[in-house]
C-alpha cells in the first residue's frame, strides 16, 4: 500500500477532508467549544485541529495563550485564499491571544531561492501591510524576521537533534537538506513564544502545513529533558477553491483573485467561474441550482457574505431555482469589488503604520 503524505511544499492537495481526519489522527473541530466563532468556523470551513482543548480552556478562563502565524515572502502577492489564515489569527487575537507574525526570510532563502534582502523588502512593502489590511491589529502583534531573531536560530540548532532522518521521511516523504533546515526553523518559530513564558499556543494553517505541526509536537515532547514546552495546538481550514473548481486557488492565469486585483480582472474571472447551474434557464427553474458545486457560493461562504441569514437565504433560493448563475455572479462581482476597494484603502493606510520588530 502506498503511504500517504501531506506535502507542505507541493501543489497537490487533498480532496477528501474527512479522510484526512482519520488518516492523520486529527481532531474534528467542535464549534460549540469556541466563544463567538467567526463565519468560517460557523460554516464548516474550519474542520479540524490538534490539541485545541487547552486553547478553548484558556479562552474561557481568560488565561494567557499565544497565536502564531508566518509569511513566506517568496512571491509578489498573496491571493484571496490566504485570507482564511488571517481570519483565524484575528479571531484568536480578539480572544486575547498574544499574537506573533514571523517573516520567514531564512526559510525563503533555503527552500525558495529568494535572497534575505529581497524577502525583507517584499515583507515591508507588501506582506505586512496586506496582513494588517486583512484585519491584523499591528498594535497587538509582535513581528520578527527569522534572520534577526537569534533566539529562534539558537533554538532551531538546539532542537535539531530531537528528530531522526527516518522521522523526516515518515512525515515528509523525501525531504531535501534545505527543506529539513526550513522545517526545523518552523519548529523553532512555533515554540519560540514559550521561551519567555510557558503558555499554550495555537497555529492557524491550511492542512498542507500539518507536517510541520506534527514535527513540532513530536520535538516538543522529546525536549522535555531540557524544556517544559506545551505541545503546540493547531487549527485547520479548508481551501478557497480555484475559480475553475480545482481544489485550491493557484497562480494559474485567470484562476485566482489577487490582493489587490482590478475591477476588470475581478469581473472577468468571476464571470468565467464554474457554477452549479443547469444547462438551460428552464432546467434551472425546474430542477434548481447546485450551490454545493458552485465556486461563486464558495466565495460567498468563505469571504463575501457576512450574514449567516443572508447566506442561507441565497443558498436556498438557488436550490429552489429562484436565482440564476448570472445573477449570482453579478452579485459576487459587486461584493468582491467592494471588498477590494476597502482592502486597497486599508493597505495604503497600513503602509504608513510604524511596525515594531522583535530582535534578539
Amino acid at each position: 500500500m502506498k503511504k500517504e503524505f501531506i506535502d507542505p511544499w507541493g501543489s497537490e492537495l487533498p480532496a477528501d477532508y474527512q479522510k484526512l481526519i482519520k488518516s492523520f489522527g486529527l481532531e474534528r473541530f467542535k464549534l460549540e467549544d469556541f466563544p463567538k466563532p467567526n463565519k468560517i468556523m460557523r460554516r464548516g470551513v474550519v474542520f479540524a485541529g490538534r490539541g485545541l482543548d487547552i486553547i478553548t480552556k484558556a479562552i474561557k478562563e481568560k488565561k494567557k495563550f499565544y497565536c502564531l502565524t508566518g509569511m513566506m515572502p517568496s512571491s509578489d502577492k498573496i491571493h484571496l485564499g490566504n485570507k482564511l489564515v488571517i481570519d483565524n489569527v484575528k479571531y484568536f487575537q480578539d480572544m486575547g491571544a498574544e499574537t506573533y507574525v514571523l517573516i520567514a526570510d531564512l526559510e525563503a532563502a533555503a527552500t525558495r531561492g529568494v535572497s534575505i534582502e529581497e524577502a525583507r523588502k517584499r515583507a515591508m512593502d507588501y506582506f505586512i501591510p496586506a496582513y494588517i489590511a486583512l484585519g491584523l491589529n499591528p498594535g497587538k502583534t509582535k513581528f520578527y524576521f527569522q534572520s534577526q531573531n537569534k533566539s529562534v536560530v539558537a533554538l532551531a540548532f538546539e532542537l535539531s537533534n530531537k528528530a531522526t532522518l527516518n522521522e523526516y521521511r515518515a512525515i515528509y516523504g523525501q525531504p531535501t537538506p534545505s527543506r529539513i533546515m526550513g522545517s526545523v526553523l518552523q519548529v523553532a518559530d512555533i515554540l519560540y513564544p514559550q521561551l519567555k513564558e510557558e503558555i499554550p499556543g495555537v497555529i492557524p494553517v491550511g492542512i498542507d502545513q500539518d507536517p510541520h505541526i506534527r514535527l513540532a509536537r513530536d520535538i516538543a515532547k522529546r525536549a522535555k529533558d531540557k524544556r517544559n514546552f506545551f505541545l503546540p495546538s493547531s487549527i485547520y481550514h479548508k481551501y478557497t477553491p480555484a475559480l475553475d473548481g480545482s481544489l485550491k486557488m493557484s497562480k494559474s492565469t485567470g484562476n485566482f483573485i489577487e490582493l489587490p486585483d482590478t475591477d476588470e480582472n475581478i469581473k472577468t474571472k468571476i464571470m468565467k467561474a464554474l457554477t452549479g447551474g443547469r444547462k438551460t434557464l428552464e432546467e434551472q427553474k425546474r430542477l434548481g441550482g447546485q450551490p454545493e458545486k458552485d465556486m461563486v457560493y464558495e466565495l460567498f461562504k468563505q469571504h463575501l457574505i457576512e450574514s449567516d441569514k443572508e447566506f442561507e437565504k441565497r443558498w436556498q433560493d438557488n436550490k429552489a431555482g429562484k436565482l440564476t448563475s448570472k445573477e449570482d455572479k453579478e452579485y459576487a462581482v459587486e461584493l468582491m469589488i467592494k471588498f477590494m476597494h476597502d482592502f486597497k484603502k486599508k493597505f495604503e493606510k497600513a503602509k504608513k503604520t510604524k511596525i515594531q520588530f522583535l530582535e534578539e
